[in-house]
């Protein structure tokens, strides 16, 4: 195999490496900086792009991210290989945040006080899968409540997004214009000679 590690990991390895990865988990989210920031695009298309990931990571319907975001993004002008980076923002470590406060937003707005509401057990109501039971109690707060924060979520994804897609360009087109004329002088200092 290509590659594969020269001693095999111990089982306490392997179990510390699935816990606490070697590299950290900075990782992934430097990866994913640095692979938007190199898309070939606009910066407002690539920014839209993300934002409409973010955004669609708030709803509840997880089958349905990677289409919505790209549904969204391709209707707003954004980049669709984007729009999947951005759904990256909703993953295990922060789906049960989203949930919860979705729900519990949803609720307040919705005026559903914690008081008189009944017991929802959520694993009969699964296992059913009645859409009109589970629409009620759970999907309808969830989605209500994803709404102001899938927006403000968004936004600031959009603008920290733009402004750091620009700057690369920029950095990037500055360094390609001294190149090509480090190479012009060198091609006039050659012909001299």
């Amino acid at each position: 195999m290509l590659f594969k590690r020269r001693s095999p990991a111990s089982f306490w390895q392997r179990l510390r490496g699935a816990v606490w990865p070697r590299k950290g988990f900075w990782r992934v989210p430097v990866y994913i900086y640095h692979r938007t920031v190199r898309l070939r695009a606009t910066p407002h298309a690539i920014a839209m792009g993300i934002a409409a990931g973010v955004f669609v990571s708030w709803t509840p319907f997880i089958g349905l991210h990677f289409v919505s975001a790209f549904a969204i993004a391709f209707v707003l002008g954004g980049n669709l290989f984007a729009s999947a980076l951005g759904t990256a923002f909703g993953n295990p470590l922060t789906f049960p945040f989203i949930w919860l406060s979705t729900w519990k937003l949803g609720s307040f707005l919705l005026g559903r006080s914690a008081e008189g509401r009944e017991h929802i057990d959520l694993v009969d109501l699964v296992k059913k899968f009645e859409l009109s039971d589970l629409w009620k109690p759970l999907l309808e707060p969830m989605i209500v409540g994803s709404i102001v924060p899938a927006l403000v979520c968004g936004g600031l994804f959009y603008i920290a997004t733009y402004y750091a897609v620009q700057s690369f360009q920029t950095r990037r087109q500055a360094m390609i214009a001294a190149r090509q004329a480090e190479l012009q002088n060198g091609a006039m200092n050659g012909s001299k000679n």
